[in-house]
C-alpha cells in the first residue's frame, strides 16, 4: 500500500515515515501544501496522512481540491487543532477520520489499518480466500494454517490483489503500491514478487490476465 504523508514538522515527519515504513508501507513525504496538492493529482495513493497547519497552502484547502475532483483516496487527518469547531470542520470537508497530536503511534497505525480496510470493502482484519489467510494487524501469512514467511513486498503485492478478488491489477498499478519516489524499480520486479509468492503460495492463487495484469480469482 502507497501513502502520501503530508507534515512540516520534520522531527515528527522522520518518526512517522519510519513507523510506517517499518510496516511495509510506500510513503511519499511532502511537508506543504502546494506540494501535496501536486503529489495527489499526479499519484494514486491508498490513503494521505494530513496535517492541517501547512505552509503554502491549508490542509483544508487541499482536501477540499481533492474532494473537488471526486477523489475518493482516504484521508486521515492529524493535527494539533484540537478545537470541536475545527474537527468538524475537517471531516465535513471531506475528511473520513481524525486523529490529534501528540497521537500515540499504535492508534495512529490502527486507524490507517481501518481506514484502508473500509476502503476495500471490508470490516475484518483478516483475509482468507482460496485457503491463504492475511492478517494485517499482524502481517502473518498462513496457507492452509500453516505460516509462511514473506517479503515485505511480496507482503505488499499479495494483499493489494487479496484486498478484492477478482479485480485485474496492472504492473504498473501494482508497482505504485510497492514503490515511492526514491525508491528504484528494476524492470521485472513485479514479476519476481509474482513468481515467489507463488512458490510460497501455490500456483493457482495468482492469475494472469494476458496483457493486462494480475488478479485472484473471486471464489
Amino acid at each position: 500500500m502507497r501513502l502520501l504523508l503530508v507534515e512540516d514538522d520534520p522531527m515528527i515527519g522522520e518518526a512517522v515515515l519510519e513507523l510506517l515504513r517499518g510496516e511495509r508501507y510506500a510513503v511519499d513525504w511532502v511537508r506543504d501544501g502546494d506540494m501535496a496538492d501536486t503529489a495527489l493529482r499526479s499519484t494514486a495513493y491508498d490513503l494521505v496522512l494530513l496535517d492541517l497547519g501547512l505552509p503554502r497552502r491549508d490542509g483544508l484547502d487541499v482536501l477540499r481540491a481533492l474532494r473537488a475532483r471526486r477523489d475518493r483516496t482516504p484521508v486521515l487527518i492529524a493535527t494539533a487543532r484540537d478545537a470541536v469547531a475545527q474537527r468538524v470542520q475537517g471531516l465535513d470537508a471531506g475528511a473520513d477520520d481524525y486523529v490529534l497530536k501528540p497521537y500515540a503511534l499504535d492508534e495512529l497505525l490502527a486507524r490507517i489499518r481501518a481506514l484502508l480496510r473500509r476502503a476495500a470493502g471490508r470490516a475484518e482484519p483478516v483475509y482468507e480466500h482460496q485457503g491463504v489467510s492475511i492478517d494485517t494487524v499482524t502481517r502473518e501469512v498462513r496457507v492452509h494454517g500453516q505460516p509462511v514467511v514473506l517479503s515485505a513486498r511480496e507482503w505488499a503485492v499479495l494483499e493489494a490483489l487479496l484486498a478484492r478478488p477478482g479485480r485485474v491489477l496492472s504492473r504498473a498499478q501494482l508497482e505504485d503500491k510497492l514503490y515511492a519516489w526514491k525508491d528504484g524499480i528494476s524492470s521485472n520486479a513485479v514479476e519476481v514478487y509474482i513468481h515467489g509468492l507463488r512458490k510460497k503460495l501455490g500456483n493457482e492463487l495468482i492469475q494472469n490476465v494476458r496483457g493486462v495484469g494480475y488478479l485472484v480469482p473471486p471464489a
